[in-house]
């Protein structure tokens, strides 16, 4: 895990946590930080939908079935998760894409997925446009 303070999320202000119902994160922490153990880089905030969870099945990702072992709790369509970037884009390039929640998506998910894929799937677009 990153350093306290230095977690910045893709709009260049601090990072905005993703989900704590249920509890996501690589460290189970409730945000998409990231570090040197997390090796999926687990930096997408993505709002999955019942298309999502289905392509993501079907490509051997199966994140509806509950994992206790790994204290995941399984995803049902609405829930918000720290998708690993390579998943999200994968799903782009299929045509299902999850919602993105940018503030609690981590700067480190730009460096596999590109800043417009990104806004272009974005459920958090504040009112005043200019900060994008």
């Amino acid at each position: 895990m990153s350093a306290p303070g230095q977690d910045r999320n893709v709009l260049g202000g601090p990072l905005e946590p993703c989900s704590t119902d249920p509890m996501t994160g690589f460290t189970r922490d409730g945000s998409c930080r990231t570090g040197p153990a997390d090796l999926g880089s687990h930096t997408v905030c993505a709002v999955v939908s019942a298309e999502f969870l289905e392509m993501q099945r079907e490509l051997g990702n199966d994140l509806v079935t509950p994992r206790p072992e790994y204290n995941f709790p399984g995803l049902r369509p609405g829930d918000r998760w720290c998708m690993v970037a390579v998943r999200w884009l994968q799903a782009l390039e299929a045509g299902t894409p999850a919602g993105v929640v940018l503030a609690a998506t981590n700067a480190r998910a730009l460096e596999v997925v590109p800043l417009e894929a990104l806004r272009s799937h974005a459920v958090d677009v504040p009112d005043d446009l200019s900060s994008l």
